[in-house]
Order: structure tokens, then sequence, then C-alpha cells
């Protein structure tokens, strides 16, 4: 069965912590978004006023509805404001310890039934609960960037997390219309992040060793994989393309790939003369536009795509 949600509580107003208030709230459930800085807990308000503008020009919300929903918020500087939520989603910067300690924080206030999850991109999830006198209720969420539009909710179980937490998670996700994926191991990565690394590591050995432009092989990305894969997987793929010609040309290829085990002289280069990407202004491309002016851009273009996948 689906469960009742009626308070979620965020803890942590940046990007990923706004987004996932987003989330909630599009669902009508009351959130409390939680944060030390008022003023994060002000830009994490704008910016959820501001996405769901967005949405509304792209036939994905509702105009008319944006106040009714604001007022499902409330932002709190409190972490002890956590004790009536049915579910607390941790969503502070990725250091280990301090998502040790908020974690502890956390449990010191809430119910024995309340859910705690942490959004990490890679952090071992048995680290960061196994200080807990009760980790069987926790798990880990791992939500992509922005957190109320990409589809995919990595769950990952840590070594004590009970089949029932992750039963209940599973179905809140679904229920706010996420499409969540169970890691049953606390790998580092999980599944998206190893797998888009991968694919960095061989992009940048091949722009490292002058195979082709930085702009090239994005196009490359772009105009083959990325278009494939959004209705074909990677495993569905060689499938349709039989696995022995796969096995054929890994027998050839595999050796030639990329498979340092640390970050590439490029990469390092770029990170050492504060070649950051857009927040410095350069990275593998010259940058000229504020950060937000581009993101905004990126967002519509998903945006444009969500609405065409629903119709």
């Amino acid at each position: 069965m689906v469960p009742e949600i009626n308070n979620v509580s965020v803890v942590g107003a940046g990007t990923m912590g706004s987004g996932i208030a987003q989330l909630f709230l599009q669902g009508n459930v009351n959130v409390t978004m939680i944060d030390a800085s008022e003023s994060a807990l002000t830009r994490g308000r704008q910016k959820i006023i501001g996405q769901l503008e967005q949405l509304s020009q792209y036939g994905l919300f509702d105009q008319n509805m944006i106040s009714e929903t604001m007022e499902h918020l409330t932002l709190s500087t409190r972490i002890s404001n956590v004790s009536t939520a049915d579910i607390v989603i941790e969503a502070v910067p990725e250091k280990l310890s301090l998502k040790q300690d908020v974690f502890k924080e956390i449990e010191s206030y809430c119910s024995r039934e309340t859910l705690i999850s942490t959004n990490t991109s890679g952090l071992s999830i048995n680290q960061i609960v196994c200080a807990l006198e009760h980790p069987e209720r926790a798990i880990g969420t791992h939500f992509f960037m922005p957190a109320d539009v990409i589809p995919l909710v990595e769950v990952i179980k840590s070594e004590y997390t009970s089949s029932s937490t992750t039963n209940r998670i599973m179905a809140i996700l679904k229920k706010v219309n996420k499409k969540p994926v169970l890691i049953h191991k606390d790998i580092p990565g999980f599944i998206a992040n190893r797998i888009q690394h991968a694919l960095m590591r061989e992009a940048l050995y091949l722009a490292e060793s002058g195979v082709a432009s930085a702009e090239d092989i994005d196009t490359v990305v772009r105009y083959s994989l990325g278009v494939r894969l959004l209705f074909t997987g990677p495993l569905e793929q060689r499938d349709l393309n039989g696995l022995d010609i796969h096995y054929d040309i890994a027998n050839y290829l595999y050796g030639n790939l990329e498979n340092r085990s640390s970050p590439s002289d490029l990469l390092t280069s770029k990170v050492e003369n504060n070649e950051l990407g857009i927040k410095t202004g350069k990275g593998f491309y010259e940058w000229d536009e504020e950060p937000e002016a581009v993101l905004q851009r990126k967002n519509a273009q998903l945006y444009e795509l969500m609405h065409w996948l629903e119709k």
C-alpha cells in the first residue's frame, strides 16, 4: 500500500534541498525546509517560486496554483522542527562528518517511525547511518538536479536498512511521480555516477590525446548516444545489436580504453589553473554568461522534453 504522507522535512535549503522541497510541494504535501541560514531559506523559497513559474510556462504546472502551493511551505532555522515529519530528507553539503552529525541530530528529535534519508551523490550510506540508534529506518535517496524535474531517484540500502523502510520510501517516491531504482549494495558512486564518470574518463582521454575538440566530443555524445539512451539503456541496446557483436568489439577495443585510477593530467591542470567551468568563466569552454542564465536555459530545455514525454 502507498503510505500517506502529510509532512516532509528537508534539511538543507540549497539547490538540491529546495528542489526536493518543491517536488513534495507539487504533490500537495506540507514541507518544512530547514537551514541554519535565514538567507539560504529565503533564496530557497524564491528558487521554488521561480521554478514553479517556469514549469507553468511549459504546461507542467498550473500558474494559478503557485500561491496555494507555497502556503504548504514552512521555513525554519531550528532542526527540532523535524519532530512532526513522516519523512526527513537530509540535503546538506557532501561532507561525511557533517552528514553524520546532522543525522544524529535529526534522530534526537523525530519519532521512531520517522523515515530518515540522505541525499548524496556517492558517499557511503553505511558510514552515514552507522552512528544512529535506529539505523534500520535510514536509507539513501540520490536525487538528480533539478530534483523536481529529473524522474530518477537512486534508493540505496545500507546494511542496516529494513525491508519495511525500503518498501515505504519506494512507495513514497512513486507517489510523487518519481522513478525510484533500488540499489542493493552500498558501492561508491552508486549506478549513475559510476557510469557518468566512466564516460567522462574516456572523454577526457580523447580530449587530452588531441583526438577531437571538447565541443566535437560533446556533439558525438549528444547526437548519438544521448538521443538513443532516453529510449534504450546500454544493456538493452546490446541485446538489440547482438551480444556476439558486442563481444567481438570488446575483444579488440577494451584494451585501448582509458582505465587510469586517478584524475587525468588535463583535468588536474584545469583545476590547478582555476579553470573550473562556468563559475570561473573558463573550463573546457569559454563562458561569458551568468551561471544562473545558463542553468535556466538548460532547465527550460529539460522542461520542454518532459512536457513532450508526458504527451
